[in-house]
């Protein structure tokens, strides 16, 4: 009997919250299903990892699935580094973050937990999907994306995901019947546009909470938010080597 996929499912919403829970159910078709998530959200954690407190994890039971399931205390990423160096005992042949609650598409992918938690596999020589739905509602529907994660992960298990590479997932908010297909992308050029409330709490202490708004300033129809408008999946595919290969040749001519 031909042994079915490791898949380790993590996220940055924690381990109870929706999105997980039915990416969760979608991987117990696809494969044998491991979680080990954040206890608590994490979302905006980038790759920050957990260096100078102790990390807690353990074994709950959220439903009737199949699957095995770890809470952890610490970042998504460091529910990947766990799972890797101390709970399983074979590498995944997948690893997926999400249902992320919200959009991370464009520059969000910097700040985002669910993408560092794919990062983070990647780094560690795993396929990596990261998923994520343009809905930040608790009660999002996740209905529409079942069969487009299933298609997207099952390919990604039988063609392979390219060396060195993770794959940012992203769906627009809408039914399924207004869903018009799936676009491979580049990440759009965009920021936020910073703003920072500033408020008094009862004890005459000033604080501040962060807002802002999303500027988009790329008009090139190849990229992860013109997609996305027009109703399509977007997947982008991500590195996480840094460098600015293009920017050496002109840096060697600097007098150093």
């Amino acid at each position: 009997m031909e042994k079915k996929p490791l898949i380790l499912v993590t996220n940055d919403d924690g381990i109870t919250a929706p999105g997980i829970r039915a990416l969760i159910e979608i991987m117990n078709e696809v494969g044998e299903t491991v979680v080990v998530a954040p206890d608590s959200p994490q979302s905006a954690m980038g790759h920050a990892i957990t260096i100078n407190s102790t990390l807690h994890c353990e074994k709950i039971i959220v439903d009737n699935g199949s699957q095995l399931e770890y809470s952890c205390s610490g970042t998504p990423a460091d529910c990947v580094k766990l799972a890797v160096n101390e709970l399983l005992d074979r590498k995944p042949d997948l690893c997926v973050s999400g249902i992320n609650h919200g959009s991370n598409s464009s520059i969000n992918v910097i700040y985002s937990g669910t993408m560092s938690a794919a990062m983070e596999a990647g780094i560690e020589g795993i396929p990596a999907i990261g998923f994520s739905l343009l809905d930040y509602n608790w009660t999002a529907d996740f209905n529409p994306l079942r069969k487009y994660i299933k298609q997207i992960t099952t390919e990604a298990l039988s063609n392979g995901i390219p060396e060195n590479v993770v794959l940012n997932v992203n769906f627009p908010k809408l039914k399924e019947k207004e869903i018009k297909g799936i676009k491979i992308c580049r990440q759009a050029k965009a920021n936020w546009i910073e703003k920072f409330d500033k408020r008094t709490n009862p004890m005459g202490r000033e604080y501040f909470w962060l807002t802002g708004s999303f500027v988009n300033q790329d008009k090139g129809e190849d990229t992860d938010e013109w997609a996305l408008k027009e109703g399509y999946i977007s997947i982008v595919p991500t590195q996480f080597d840094l460098t600015a290969h293009h920017s050496i040749q002109q840096l060697n001519t600097w007098d150093l």
